[in-house]
């Protein structure tokens, strides 16, 4: 159910990976293919770092759609998989509504492959039975801008709320007074380059002011290969 802020509840929320395959993922022309699969990537790693279920599912992967693309997986190992027998909308198949009803958990955090196709139908199909649904806008993609902003569009206007996957990676993280934090930090690196750049930059003031082991490192890899100068 929705927060009396309106913000993620990470303990109410569950993440929906729809049809990410590398086959289908050729036919994405509105953004960068490898853009769209790194948001993929950091999407299910904020999931898993918030203890965040995921659930993942593809459309005839031993076909010309391909398999899962890998990053998922390997983002968040303990992600839950249907296998689909060929239901385009993934909420139709039993299996899919099943796995999320396992969860517990009524925010349901949706990307994929096919805004139109693979956000949109569960999307909808999840709103109608009271969910409380997000669409993970740059973590999904389509054939071209206009088929984007229309099924952006009808979401909207359906009640599903459009966020993208910094938005939620930061109402999952809530703060950054946590164990974990340089790995937050990653996170935020992985969809934004200037933010990793940042974050170089102040591992390398903090171990200057130091004298930590990033101390001056240039100098230190010049003189362990005799090449300084």
């Amino acid at each position: 159910m929705p927060t009396k802020s309106g913000l993620i509840d990470p303990a109410e929320a569950a993440v929906l990976l729809v049809d990410h395959q590398s086959g289908l993922l050729q036919i994405i022309n509105h953004v960068n293919p490898r853009e769209l699969r790194n948001n993929v990537a950091t999407l299910a790693k904020a999931a898993t770092l918030s203890d965040v279920p995921v659930i993942a599912t593809a459309s005839v992967p031993e076909g010309p759609n391909g398999p899962l693309l890998p990053e998922i997986f390997a983002n968040a190992p303990k992600a839950t998989y249907v296998r689909r027998q060929g239901q385009i909308n993934a909420w139709d198949a039993e299996g899919f509504r099943h796995a999320v009803a396992q969860t517990g958990r009524r925010t349901l955090i949706i990307a994929g492959i096919m805004t139109s196709v693979c956000v949109v139908e569960p999307a909808l199909s999840a709103l109608a039975e009271g969910y409380d649904v997000y669409a993970v806008i740059d973590a999904s993609g389509t054939y071209s801008d206009e088929a984007q902003r229309v099924s952006t569009d009808r979401m909207i206007q359906a009640g599903v709320k459009v966020v993208d996957v910094l938005g939620v990676a930061a109402e999952f993280q809530r703060t950054w007074i946590r164990d974990d934090a340089m790995d937050w930090a990653g996170v935020y690196a992985g969809v934004s380059p200037g933010y990793g750049a940042v974050i170089e930059s102040v591992m390398r003031a903090q171990a200057e002011a130091t004298g930590g082991e990033g101390a001056a490192a240039e100098n230190k890899w010049a003189e362990a290969r005799g090449r300084l100068v």
